[in-house]
């Protein structure tokens, strides 16, 4: 077994330290990541489950957890063979070609006055649900995260798009910096290794 530190970390640097330790096999063998951060915990089981590799997780105490994935030395040898930067769907599950990507980082639409932003970013998600073929891909983070959550003036549009094929991802670090977790209400979770990888293998980005 081999063991991955990743104490005192956050998102993504705990995955990529992962991903690292996975290529470095030459055989058969567990790979032990120690983490104090609950959303790197869960965001190493979907990677490990993404990838087929068997998968453990362990609470050890309110601060730590203990997460060991079992690795064989094919699976290794193909993760070494990934070029850099890999592809989204490595880090965590994805089911939709990244063609067009919609990225909001605040919740109100342009700059100026946030008023009609507020009004704007409406007209905006309510028109995405009328396109022929509509974007698959949504990123909320910052001020945008509060887009996904209960409240929000957009969620049933958000919901609507969902519905109809869309992978919708909200940073998990800004909704926990804004208290909203607990208050997720359309969509799935992510981290920004995702997000990055996301936004540059996009063909087009494009941001209200």
């Amino acid at each position: 077994m081999i063991t991955v530190d990743a104490t005192g970390q956050v998102c993504p640097v705990p995955v990529v330290m992962t991903k690292k330790a996975v290529g470095s096999l030459t055989a058969d063998d567990d790979v032990e990541i120690l983490t104090d951060n609950p959303e790197s915990a869960a965001n190493l089981e979907k990677m490990a489950q993404q990838k087929g590799f068997p998968v453990t997780s362990q609470k050890l105490d309110e601060r730590h957890f203990r997460v060991v994935m079992h690795v064989t030395a094919e699976q290794a040898r193909k993760e070494r063979e990934i070029p850099e930067p890999a592809s989204a769907e490595t880090a965590c599950p994805a089911e939709h070609s990244r063609g067009t990507v919609v990225v909001c980082s605040s919740g109100v639409c342009g700059t100026g006055d946030d008023e009609l932003g507020k009004i704007l970013i409406k007209s905006f998600f309510f028109s995405l649900t009328q396109l022929d073929v509509p974007p698959k891909t949504f990123i909320f983070y910052n001020g945008g995260a509060k887009l996904t959550c209960e409240g929000s003036p957009v969620l049933e549009d958000i919901q609507t798009l969902i519905a109809n094929g869309a992978d919708v991802m909200t940073c998990g670090t800004c909704l926990k910096h804004y208290g909203l977790t607990d208050r997720l209400r359309a969509g799935r979770i992510t981290n920004m290794y995702e997000i990055a990888e996301t936004m540059t293998g996009a063909e087009k980005l494009v941001k209200p």
